[in-house]
């Protein structure tokens, strides 16, 4: 009976181990697919979104501090993350199959792009955007007149406006939405 409960113990002991060890390597490749350098490995980053990034406050500003891709476009609670990750399969697909694979491409599907990545933003309250960003935290007074008037007016009242109707455009230049054909109305 000795050896069974030590065996079991011993067991035990090991799928601890194991875990504590799992626990952490998956840490440490879920914080790598969330750092800069990864975002833009791809291809299609480098053709014109990281630039546009490069040329943003986000990126460079009089206080040095820097959000980057992940800061904006993945949620920091781990399932809501987990979720995107799982999702985010989608764009490694068309990565491969080279849907935007030149510039041509890339604008081709940029409204659409930048709208799916808008509707999600809107659903979550542009929770990324919060997470920095916070209304009862700003300064209204160092603000210009018209930021000032807007952001005083969301904090006082119940409102449906989220971070992103207003500031579609911040991190990367929005793009033009696309002509509809004359005979479709």
């Amino acid at each position: 009976m000795k050896k069974f409960w030590g065996a079991i113990f011993s067991l035990g002991t090991l799928l601890f181990i194991a875990g504590i060890i799992f626990y952490g390597l998956f840490g440490v490749a879920l914080d790598s697919t969330n750092r800069l350098e990864f975002c833009v490995s791809c291809h299609s980053m480098n053709m014109k979104a990281y630039q546009e990034y490069k040329d943003t406050v986000h990126y460079k500003n009089r206080t040095g501090v820097r959000a980057s891709c992940a800061d904006c476009h993945v949620p920091k609670e781990l399932t809501q993350k987990l979720w995107f990750k799982i999702m985010a399969y989608k764009d490694v697909l068309h990565e491969f199959l080279g849907t935007i694979s030149t510039p041509e491409k890339y604008e081709a599907h940029r409204w659409e792009m930048a709208n799916r990545v808008w509707d999600t933003m809107k659903k979550s309250d542009s929770r990324e955007c919060r997470s920095c960003h916070k209304l009862e935290a700003m300064n209204f007074d160092s603000q210009g007149k018209m930021a000032s008037k807007k952001h005083a007016r969301l904090a006082e009242e119940n409102h449906d406006k989220t971070c992103v109707d207003c500031h579609k455009g911040i991190a990367h230049t929005a793009p033009e939405e696309p002509q509809l054909p004359s005979n479709i109305k």
